[in-house]
């Protein structure tokens, strides 16, 4: 046998946090050298931060990660540890993994495969390195192997693969024949619902179809606002899970590790008749250095996966982990006080309040109550529902309009959560609006030549009181759309649209429906429900814009909700023309006739292009499936644009 101990760390890292990036990764290094690791691997980019943006095209950025590295590599002694750093050379910036033993560099690996789709840009700041070349990095009077490179310990190998590499058709796995040991894969790899299963097959198909030990390292947390990662670390040796980490944490770094039989893996690979045999000459790929990773006593691992992972209600866990996660790092990284939100008593408004309270829950649960404390640089507070006191204000603001239900329903849930809550009444800011203008073009206003003014004049109106609690108490101001009426600019903007957070843009009605009525009656496991969410669940959706008695609903002025939806999906989503995506329907709602489906396709497509400039002004939202419609990084779409008039004619 030879018995090494293998580890991979989620790093919650900030981009450009020089200081505190360093901390955690001191951290993560300390911890694993105590606890006998042999081969440490760190996440893609972890010293700068994955979601630097074009502050990567800066020379400093670059040579102060060096600076980084400098520090970190005499912490390594007695262990192998990889870094994920990215180096200037010779007109490119490249994304590497730093591989430093026993207090030294011994190499480079480069990424080859660079992610640029979806929310991923990094061709434009990266490099992409050619396959089967390798060279010498001069830094500073040394000249160290870079590139396409695995690296022999004492007669074991490690292969890299970092991020993408792995996700393309055409893996580097073995490093074209050369048969490893172990593959090791530092990653940036972004949370969306479900892709932990993905990433987890991918990590076991590689130890299976390999014959290796797969570590599998990622970040964790929201790094740099829209982007949330779920950590999701997983150790596995030829087809068998050994170790995976919790995801969705409020950790600074989690640490997870097996110790592994490299001997298991060559005689998988003797046996395996499907596997090729390494009989080439690595030439100038194979880094062979006089560090031999230490041997540990063999332990058997036993991956320990959360309930929750295994729930009948996994997505509606994992929404809440991941929301409530994001909420936390964006509130502390921002070095903002808490939240202000204007409370409506209907879904979306009452989705943003439970969530805050959620993650307050949450964070003391995992924390504990000082370190949460000493995260958000706040004074303690005795209980639960003091720190939600302290961190959610909200505020509800009727007009004439507004009825007693959603009053009932806001006041309700404000209370049952333990949030400061007020009642604005802005009637008066609005009559004081439409005599204004109605003074100056000479005409009172009127329900039927000025519905839209009307209507929206209600909803602005209670933008400047929100906007000045939230400066008084130095808050985030949360905005509430969802991503369905995002989708067809059901928002007034100044309006619902005010704030510097949306955290629910990013997931349709139907779900945030289902899920609030899943956290009325049930909740995540290990916490409660909220009964109050009732007086919320059985209203039907309305913006009480127009005059009681008018029977405004959301679903009146658009369309039902799942139709949306499913339109949202063929469109955006699979790019389907509009005679397409009413064939579809036809068949997904056989109950709805055609001529009822083809006017919602019609006004779907019309108002999807006629309010592309609303999305671009939404406030920052969190990804969290791949249906996201954020412009600025997922679903880029003309501002001005034909709107889709011949295809709609043809329809």
């Amino acid at each position: 046998m030879i018995p090494i101990k293998v580890a991979s760390a989620s790093l919650n890292q900030t981009p450009l946090q020089w200081a505190g990036n360093q901390r955690r990764i001191e951290a993560a290094i300390g911890e694993a050298k105590d606890a006998g690791v042999g081969l440490l691997v760190l996440p893609e980019l972890c010293t700068t931060g994955y979601g630097c943006e074009d502050a990567f095209l800066g020379p400093d950025v670059a040579k102060r990660a060096w600076a980084m590295l400098m520090d970190l590599v005499p912490q390594t002694t007695g262990m192998v540890v990889s870094i994920g750093i990215p180096v200037r050379r010779r007109g490119g910036l490249y994304n590497t993994a730093c591989v430093v033993a026993d207090g030294r560099i011994a190499g480079f690996a480069a990424k080859e495969h660079l992610a640029g789709e979806g929310l991923h840009y990094e061709p434009r700041w990266f490099k992409s390195w050619p396959n089967h070349q390798v060279v010498e990095l001069e830094r500073d009077g040394e000249r160290y192997p870079f590139g396409d490179v695995f690296f022999d310990f004492s007669g074991v190998r490690v292969g890299f693969e970092i991020c993408e590499d792995a996700w393309v058709a055409q893996r580097r796995g073995a490093l074209d024949g050369h048969a490893m040991d172990i593959i090791v894969n530092p990653s940036a790899s972004h949370f969306a619902f479900g892709k932990n299963a993905v990433r987890e097959r991918l990590v076991l198909e590689g130890s299976r179809s390999m014959a290796v030990t797969y570590v599998y390292a990622n970040l964790l947390g929201n790094e740099a606002g829209r982007v949330i990662y779920d950590g999701g670390c997983y150790i596995a040796q030829n087809g068998k899970m050994l170790a995976q980490s919790p995801r969705l944490t409020f950790d600074d770094f989690v640490l997870t590790s097996a110790v592994v039989d490299i001997e298991a893996s060559r005689t998988e690979q003797v046996r395996t008749t499907s596997f090729k045999a390494d009989s080439t000459d690595p030439g100038v790929k194979k880094i062979s250095v006089g560090f031999e990773l230490p041997r540990a006593p063999m332990e058997r691992s036993q991956p320990q996966v959360p309930t929750w992972e295994r729930s009948d209600h996994h997505k509606e866990e994992e929404f809440m982990r991941a929301i409530t996660l994001a909420l936390f790092d964006y509130l502390r990284k921002s070095h903002s006080r808490g939240f202000v939100l204007s409370i409506s008593g209907g879904a979306d408004s009452a989705a943003a309040a439970s969530l805050i309270s959620l993650m307050v829950e949450r964070a003391i649960g995992e924390l504990g109550p000082d370190r949460f404390a000493e995260k958000l640089g706040l004074d303690p507070r005795p209980t639960v529902r003091d720190w939600v006191e302290q961190l959610l204000c909200c505020a509800y603001q009727p007009t004439d309009h507004s009825g007693d239900v959603t009053r009932h329903a806001a006041t309700g849930l404000a209370k049952a959560l333990g949030a400061t809550f007020y009642v604005l009444d802005v009637q008066h800011i609005v009559e004081s609006y439409e005599r204004l203008i109605g003074d100056a073009v000479g005409r009172p206003l009127n329900w039927e030549d000025d519905d839209i003014t009307l209507q929206n004049i209600q909803a602005r109106a209670r933008g400047p009181s929100v906007w000045m609690l939230a400066n008084m108490r130095g808050a985030l101001l949360l905005s509430t759309s969802n991503r369905s009426e995002a989708a067809v600019g059901y928002a007034t903007m100044d309006g619902d649209t005010c704030g510097g957070l949306s955290p629910i843009a990013g997931i349709d009605k139907a779900f945030l429906r289902h899920w609030l009525r899943w956290l009325e009656t049930d909740g995540p496991e290990g916490m409660h429900p909220i009964p109050a969410l009732h007086a919320v669940n059985v209203q039907t959706p309305t913006a009480e814009l127009r005059p009681q008695g008018s029977d405004q609903t959301d679903e009146g002025d658009l369309m039902p909700y799942p139709v949306l939806d499913a339109i949202e999906r063929l469109a955006i989503g699979d790019k389907l023309p509009p005679a397409d995506c009413l064939e579809i329907l036809k068949s997904e709602f056989s109950d709805e006739d055609e001529e009822t489906l083809r006017g919602w396709v019609k006004r779907f497509f019309r108002l999807w292009s006629r309010n592309q400039w609303k999305c671009e002004r939404y406030a920052p939202s969190f990804h969290v499936d791949d249906k996201n419609l954020d412009p600025k990084t997922w679903c880029r779409f003309p501002i001005l644009s034909g709107g889709f008039e011949r295809e709609l004619s043809e329809l």
